[in-house]
């Protein structure tokens, strides 16, 4: 796979309380691209990062329903990829943004 399409699948990480208190039990969340498959994201992960992944948990968010300047609307589904690392192994989210 390109790094190219692995851009493409994991979109960027989650950093929430909830994410960040998950980086105690070793996991990491991703945003990552709705028809994104957990395979596809163990091989993103591990060859954008360089860690080995043990596991992958996805979930859809469905969007929100909005009022945009006064008409109904509604926000995009979200997929996010909960990324198990195995033990040692760790991803530095604050060095990799800046």
């Amino acid at each position: 796979m390109s790094r190219e399409a692995m851009f493409d699948i994991v979109r960027s990480p989650v950093i929430t309380e909830k994410a960040t208190a998950l980086s105690e039990r070793n996991q990491v969340v991703f945003r990552v691209a709705i028809t994104a498959s957990k395979p596809q994201i163990k091989a993103a992960v591990e060859g954008l990062f360089n860690v080995k992944v043990m596991g992958v948990n996805t979930l859809v968010q469905k969007g929100k329903t909005k009022r945009f300047r006064g008409r109904p609307g509604v926000r995009s589904d979200i997929k996010k990829a909960y990324v198990q690392l195995a033990e040692g192994q760790s991803i530095d989210l604050s060095a990799q943004l800046s």
